[in-house]
């Protein structure tokens, strides 16, 4: 009945980055997609970031990018927002705080997806 898919797509950010000062900056679009049979408002997120020192941020608003998508059976909402960590690499999951429209809330589990600067080699 009610089924969210979300999908993340990953972009190192080297212009915004400080690398000398332990700052990396990622992009991430996110597409979420309702799968389900039942029309649903996304309300409010929760993320959990994790660098690879093992340093976790959680971050929890309403909604995302300012909005509240409602998606519709077969409905696609898709958006760029960012991170920034201490490290080269980390990871990024959480949930979306979904409520449907047949008045039951639920939760959108968001699967972890990486973080991850191109590493460079030296010759």
């Amino acid at each position: 009945m009610h089924d969210i898919q979300v999908t993340a797509e990953t972009q190192y950010l080297p212009e915004q980055s400080a690398p000398e000062r332990g700052q990396y900056v990622f992009a991430y679009t996110i597409t979420i997609t309702n799968v389900g049979a039942v029309a649903a408002r996304l309300l409010s997120r929760h993320w959990v970031i994790t660098d690879a020192n093992g340093k976790i941020q959680e971050v929890r608003g309403l909604g995302v990018v300012g909005e509240q998508p409602h998606l519709r059976s077969g409905e696609s909402y898709r958006y760029t927002s960012g991170a920034s960590i201490e490290t080269p690499f980390g990871t990024m999951h959480g949930s979306y705080q979904m409520l449907a429209d047949n008045g039951i809330p639920f939760d959108a589990p968001i699967a972890a997806f990486r973080l991850a600067a191109p590493t460079h080699t030296l010759h």
